[in-house]
């Protein structure tokens, strides 16, 4: 998550631009370390969440508005009496750190015109919001800091503001071709930087300069073409001149941040966010790249999205773990009954050395330990084994028994293993579709199914849950339907209730994963559609991370379904196939 500097550069531009000049209509203290503030100017009326929370600590614009305490909390008050319709004057950010300064004016009792600073400051679990008067004199801070908490800088009322300067780092804006007060850095002064520091190049860069993040550094090396983990030592040396090209990389950037052109993104790794930033990380090539309009819009998705995957993740551990417990066992169990299928191999064998004693056992001396005997099977020469405790006709009856004993095993074992490698694929489908699970109704769905094959009981025998879960439904860049299963209910009703006899049915080859249907309607299907029709079976399914999946498709009337199969299981004998990425960025998916 690359909630850096730049981030915060890109926010104090989008708030000048929107609330600048604007008065504090409404202050909220929804969370203990979160304010909502509503400010009103001439374009219309906004809201400004910042939020000091150590796990997740942001500022942006937002259209959601949040419940308050009935008591507002004490914090909320010292504000409300001195900045109730404040006006906004100016919005800074010291060089490319990760604060924001809100300058305020207000009147205070005597209608004399006062002058007030918000400061809030994203350093993880170092954030925290901070309220000063204008000759930076702490009044208050919705953390208060000790000086037994922190030996750097105590927040407290009273106390003077400064920002702490934990670390050693340069101010990278001075490399900005314009747009920045201070002298500019020059090559000589990067390089010097760089060596110093015996370690990867991108963690050189972060931990050298303010604002950048390690995904922004990694950006940096990869826009100059380098291998960010090597050390600068080892580009300094080569004759390209790669270590300069970084250097230029790392200008050509801070002149888009001094400038104020950027481009805010989020990078999906299929439906999950994966990061945000807000200049385009092309180090992501394979990711899809969403762009918006404001970081504003980013951070609101992101965190929303993220959040939606977080408490998905959580709610579906239980099942996860059941169904991970369940797996391992079955596979201990097939690997065990595998195993001892491979030790009945020799079973014929000894039905061949019971049949050769009764043959050519009437020679053989009493006390022989072994004999020799022509495999007439075989035409070779073979030396049997003999207790000379029994005499020939119990040695054969022995190996007969052996026979019999491991044919039984085997026919036994053929079943079970069956058995078992059908479950082992049902649990791992079911694992497929928690990791393809988007909202609590998708899990209900999967709790039925475990339940229904007994891995869960059903508390207190109560009814069966009521399913509200929909297939996914796209459309094809030609406008045909196609029809994604989320779990194995859904998969043998999409296929053996939804589809007619002529639409088309897709499945990743021999992986667990969705059965899609492409709804023909009697028309004509253009190869597009049949390749992005492939392109969701790949995607929804364990191979969605190989390059190239090898898709099954057929007409849907040569699905079949055994009897007494396990949900989502089908045949079919004759079909078409095709390799193909899981990229369904351009993809339409309908409500």
């Amino acid at each position: 998550m690359a909630f850096d500097g730049i981030t915060i550069a890109n926010i104090k531009k989008e708030l000048k631009e929107t609330l600048l000049g604007g008065r504090i209509y409404k202050i909220a203290q929804p969370e203990n370390d979160e304010l909502l503030l509503t400010i009103k100017n001439n374009s219309g009326q906004y809201r400004l969440l910042l939020s000091a929370d150590a796990s997740l600590p942001v500022v942006y614009l937002t259209q959601s508005n949040k419940p308050s305490p009935m008591t507002a909390p004490g914090f909320c008050m010292l504000l409300r009496k001195h900045l109730q319709n404040a006006r906004i004057t100016a919005i800074l950010q010291p060089g490319l750190e990760r604060a924001i300064h809100l300058h305020l004016e207000h009147l205070n009792e005597l209608g004399d015109v006062c002058q007030k600073k918000l400061i809030v400051e994203i350093m993880g679990k170092h954030s925290n919001i901070i309220f000063c008067d204008d000759k930076d004199q702490i009044i208050d801070s919705i953390k208060h800091i000790s000086g037994i908490v922190s030996s750097v800088r105590e927040v407290l009322p009273g106390r003077p503001y400064f920002l702490p300067q934990t670390q050693e780092k340069s101010d990278p804006l001075a490399y900005a071709k314009s747009g920045s007060d201070t002298a500019p850095l020059t090559y000589e002064d990067f390089q010097s930087q760089m060596l110093s520091k015996p370690m990867p190049l991108y963690k050189a860069l972060y931990t050298s300069y303010t604002g950048l993040s390690p995904i922004m550094a990694q950006e940096i090396c990869f826009r100059a073409g380098v291998d960010a983990d090597l050390p600068a030592k080892a580009l300094a040396e080569s004759a390209d001149g790669s270590l300069k090209s970084v250097c230029d990389a790392l200008s050509a950037l801070m002149t888009q941040v001094a400038e104020g052109h950027f481009s805010p993104v989020i990078v999906y790794d299929g439906r999950t966010p994966l990061e945000f930033a807000a200049l385009p990380l092309t180090l992501y090539g394979d990711k899809e790249l969403r762009s918006f309009d404001s970081i504003s819009d980013v951070l609101e998705h992101y965190y929303a999205e993220r959040g939606v995957v977080t408490r998905i993740r959580q709610k579906s551990a239980d099942l996860r773990r059941i169904v991970q417990t369940a797996l391992e066992r079955n596979v201990k169990k097939y690997d065990l009954q595998i195993r001892q299928m491979k030790d009945t191999e020799k079973r014929d064998k000894y039905k061949v050395y019971g049949e050769l004693i009764n043959a050519y056992g009437y020679g053989v001396a009493p006390d022989a330990k072994s004999m020799e005997a022509l495999n007439y099977y075989t035409d070779e020469t073979v030396t049997i084994p003999l207790d000379n405790t029994l005499t020939p006709q119990e040695n054969a009856q022995k190996y007969f028994d052996k026979y019999g004993k491991m044919k039984r095993t085997y026919e036994a074992l053929s079943e079970l293993t069956v058995q078992v490698k059908e479950e082992i694929e049902h649990l791992e489908s079911i694992l497929a579709a928690l990791d393809i699970a988007l909202h609590e109704e998708d899990l209900v769905q999967i709790r039925e199914e475990l339940i229904e094959s007994g891995y869960i009981r059903r508390k207190g025998g109560g009814k069966k849950a009521k399913i509200t879960s929909k297939p996914f439904h796209y459309i094809s860049s030609d406008g045909f339907h196609i029809y994604v299963g989320k779990n194995n209910f859904q998969n043998d009703e999409l296929t053996f209730k939804f589809a007619n006899g002529g639409d088309w049915w897709f499945h990743a080859k021999q992986i667990p994963g969705s059965h899609v249907i492409l709804k023909t309607e009697g028309s004509e299907v253009p190869d597009r559609a049949f390749e992005e029709a492939a392109r969701l079976a790949a995607y929804y399914s364990k191979g969605r991370d190989q390059d190239k999946v090898e898709i099954d498709y057929i007409q849907k009337k040569h699905v079949k379904k055994p009897a007494g199969a396990k949900p989502g299981f089908v045949v079919y004998y004759t079909n078409y196939s095709m390799a193909i990425d899981s990229d369904i960025s351009n993809l339409t998916e309908l409500s």
